[in-house]
């Protein structure tokens, strides 16, 4: 895997941070200088800009995937009236977690992430042990839902070739090959690429820009199942269909919040930005106004393009999406066509999650909170990746989808785990920050100030718990074993799994993160 050792300069210490240099090899003198002081020796190359991260996080949101994929449950939940107005009110909630989180990520930004900001937060008695819960949940919601986005290229892929052959059904061992070609695709393209990486998000915000208007042009002139008024467009509310009644509007906001549920992965990139205090969040923070507006020229074409509700749930593999193109373009090749506009966007959303979750991967283990972590810990110093992390993260991922072979009602669980895991990891600090009253974030170089930020860090809050319960819930009644969301379930036997190794062993070597200050405008 190439060469993994550390250099070291005449004054003995690692040439990353010899500052008598005026430049290190790995960044600008002042941005190690502000690593050190948070704790760590720089050992990734600093080779992004604050578009570029903007770029990843848009690229991980990947609007149409991320609402199209799970588009099926905002059938389920009504139809437009929770796609449009759903679409506005997420907007709203991911991004009071998106400012809530830059605060934390300016105060102290490092690529461990929430379970760092955690630790500093946190009182001396509890901070050890509210960092790991913090770090294994952000852990197990960076790889479930790196694999929910793989798994879901294949179920749309699959859907989109049925939009050839109606009698296709595809088998669970075939969809599981499609997986693993993805995943090995994004691991040797995130290994062995990673000076490419920021040019390639540039390409796909780009790309993903053109495939929007691409789509909403041709949905709109085409609409050959006819076009719905305003009013139907974006008010019309069928509440027969999931069995909620009128909760139904809250189930069909589940894919709205499955695409910006990943809006904090990006804080795992910090130590590949220069000036992270100001540039990554801004970046975490821009990403759901700037997607939430490109997405109402994907959504609203849809919404008054939409044909029969009834129909679309009996949609091949559960995917809407490739259903509703096929029906609204008459014909197999223009559904196709869009489809396949998607499933490239999904591709590059598949390679920026798992970047991200490979550093998430990358930084725990460097703090030694998982078994083998000083492996995992290691950075190719020829590619400047953690490609020990990167291939653990692969590895894990491709387990997991073994489940799909015996229950594919249990490895959905997965989707909405890695929901509920990244919005409880995003919770902790939050709440934590809350209890001290704001102290720490106040005086970061990036803040909303004292009354703003309160007001917004309480919004996501409640958000976060209402979520946790939103996606631990069945989208249809009644509850079958084949429609039962066993989310919780497997979150919780995640979290038990993570006590018994910290109860038998990581107790006695993890003390957390490096303790520190964290960085603020005087820094």
């Amino acid at each position: 895997m190439g060469s993994i050792k550390e250099k070291t300069t005449e004054s003995g210490l690692p040439a990353a941070v010899d500052f008598e240099a005026g430049q290190t090899q790995l960044g600008a003198v002042h941005d190690a200088e502000n690593l050190t002081i948070l704790g760590y020796v720089p050992e990734l190359q600093r080779n992004r800009s604050m578009f570029t991260l903007l770029f990843q996080s848009l690229a991980i949101a990947a609007i149409p995937y991320g609402f199209g994929g799970p588009l099926i449950s905002a059938i389920y939940g009504g139809g437009q009236l929770p796609m449009f107005l759903g679409w506005i009110v997420v907007l709203i909630l991911a991004e009071c977690i998106a400012l809530s989180l830059s605060e934390l990520a300016s105060r102290y930004p490092t690529s461990a992430g929430p379970y760092y900001w955690s630790f500093q937060l946190a009182s001396p008695r509890y901070r050890t042990v509210l960092s790991f819960i913090t770090g294994w949940t952000w852990l197990i919601g960076n790889w479930t839902i790196s694999l929910s986005v793989n798994f879901g290229f294949a179920s749309m892929l699959a859907a989109a070739i049925s939009l050839f052959e109606p009698d296709f059904s595809i088998q669970s061992w075939q969809l599981l090959l499609i997986f693993y070609a993805i995943c090995l695709l994004t691991f040797f393209m995130a290994a062995f690429g990673n000076k490419l990486l920021p040019l390639v998000d540039t390409i796909c915000a780009v790309f993903t820009a053109v495939s929007i208007l691409v789509t909403c042009i041709y949905v709109s002139v085409k609409a050959d199942v006819g076009r719905h008024s305003p009013s139907y467009t974006l008010g019309h509310y069928d509440t027969t269909l999931s069995g909620w009644n009128e909760f139904s509007f809250w189930i069909g906001i589940l894919p709205s919040a499955y695409t910006f549920s990943a809006i904090g992965m990006i804080s795992s990139m910090a130590e590949e930005c220069g000036d992270p205090t100001v540039k990554l969040p801004n970046a975490i923070s821009l990403c759901v106004p700037v997607g939430g507006i490109a997405g109402l020229f994907f959504i609203i074409p849809l919404c008054a393009t939409l044909p029969d509700l009834a129909d679309i749930l009996d949609a091949p593999v559960g995917q809407a999406l490739p259903y509703i193109f096929g029906r609204v373009t008459g014909s197999p090749g223009g559904g196709l066509a869009l489809t396949v506009l998607v499933l490239i966007i999904t591709l590059f959303c598949s390679l920026s999650i798992t970047v991200a979750a490979s550093r998430c991967t990358w930084a725990f283990a460097r703090d030694n909170a998982i078994p083998l972590a000083r492996l995992w810990a290691k950075v190719d110093e020829r590619h400047g990746t953690p490609i020990w992390a990167l291939g653990l993260t692969t590895i894990i991922e491709m387990l997991l989808g073994l489940i799909n072979l015996g229950s594919s009602s249990a490895f959905l669980a997965f989707v909405s785990v890695g929901v509920i895991s990244l919005a409880v990891s995003y919770g902790i600090p939050i709440a934590i920050s809350l209890f001290h009253k704001r102290k720490e974030v106040n005086s970061a170089r990036w803040t909303m100030g004292k009354y703003l930020g309160l007001v917004v860090n309480l919004l996501a809050s409640a958000w976060i718990a209402f979520e946790v319960v939103l996606f631990s819930m069945p989208t249809a009644l009644p509850v079958t074993e084949v429609s039962m969301n066993y989310a919780i379930v497997v979150f919780v036997g995640f979290m038990a799994l993570s006590a018994i190794w910290y109860g038998i062993y990581a107790r006695k070597v993890y003390r957390g993160p490096p303790e520190s200050d964290g960085l603020t405008v005087d820094s």
